[in-house]
């Protein structure tokens, strides 16, 4: 995991991955994929982590997408197997425990989208671009962009997007909802970590159990969404942290939740 992905866990029970492939603009490579599957295993077993950020290493690339000089070398079948691999992986992420944060720091295309996509919310340097290139090389998004950015931006933007493989600024991702903030390129870490500890200050049950309500309820007619909503959130009701927060408010502190 080391060669090409760095694992940083901050003292407020945050995490930051850093896709460490700079030399290739943090592409997708098979031995990346590795190590990111890694990397979200062990924190989806690290109980005292509440949030985790996803940055690439540098200031030029988030991620560049599927590494298309690996890619020239694979046979018909080899391309079909390392596309749903990133496919997998990026649904690891979607499904981790957690909320994510995508800070890109840099430009964002094919399979780095895709896997901005699947993250919970995402900022970005205001001078990044990003896009899916897919049918201008003959192919289209595989690793789930097809599905998540029209979820996301609704069907027109994301058909114009992907029909054009056109790349789009930040400015303009900021105005039709595939980001949720953008800030001074330098600042891009600093901001989101500034984010993940304000969502790491909430209860860690809690964030999990709304995670999983708006993931699932999305995909659900409304009836069934509040059902899912209901059944999450009685799961939180037998927590020491529910008891905690109250106690808290009474007495005007800060909570310290535990995750129990």
């Amino acid at each position: 995991m080391a060669d090409y992905i760095k694992l940083d866990i901050k003292e407020e029970h945050v995490a930051v991955i850093t896709l460490n492939r700079p030399q290739a603009a943090n592409a997708l490579s098979r031995k990346m994929l590795d190590g990111l599957n890694e990397a979200v295993e062990s924190i989806n077993h690290n109980a005292s982590i509440y949030c985790t950020i996803i940055i690439g290493f540098g200031e030029k690339a988030f991620c560049a997408g599927a590494d298309l000089k690996e890619r020239s070398g694979m046979s018909e079948e080899e391309v079909i197997q390392t596309v749903r691999y990133i496919g997998e992986t990026i649904t690891a992420i979607e499904n981790m425990n957690m909320p994510v944060i995508a800070a890109l720091n840099g430009s964002a295309f094919g399979g780095g989208l895709e896997l901005a996509l699947a993250c919970d919310v995402r900022i970005a340097g205001v001078n990044v671009k990003m896009g899916l290139p897919e049918t201008s090389l003959a192919i289209i998004p595989g690793a789930g962009g097809t599905q998540r950015l029209p979820r996301l931006v609704g069907l027109g933007h994301a058909k114009r997007i992907i029909y054009t493989a056109k790349p789009i600024g930040a400015k303009e991702a900021l105005s039709i909802g595939l980001v949720e903030q953008t800030v001074n390129g330098g600042n891009i870490k600093a901001e989101a970590l500034n984010l993940a500890k304000t969502i790491s200050s909430n209860g860690p049950l809690a964030l999990k159990q709304a995670k999983k309500a708006i993931n699932i309820g999305i995909q659900s007619d409304i009836t069934t969404g509040l059902t899912i909503e209901h059944l999450s959130y009685c799961q939180t009701i037998p927590s020491k942290d529910r008891i905690e927060g109250l106690q808290a408010f009474k007495n005007k502190r800060k909570p310290v939740y535990e995750g129990k």
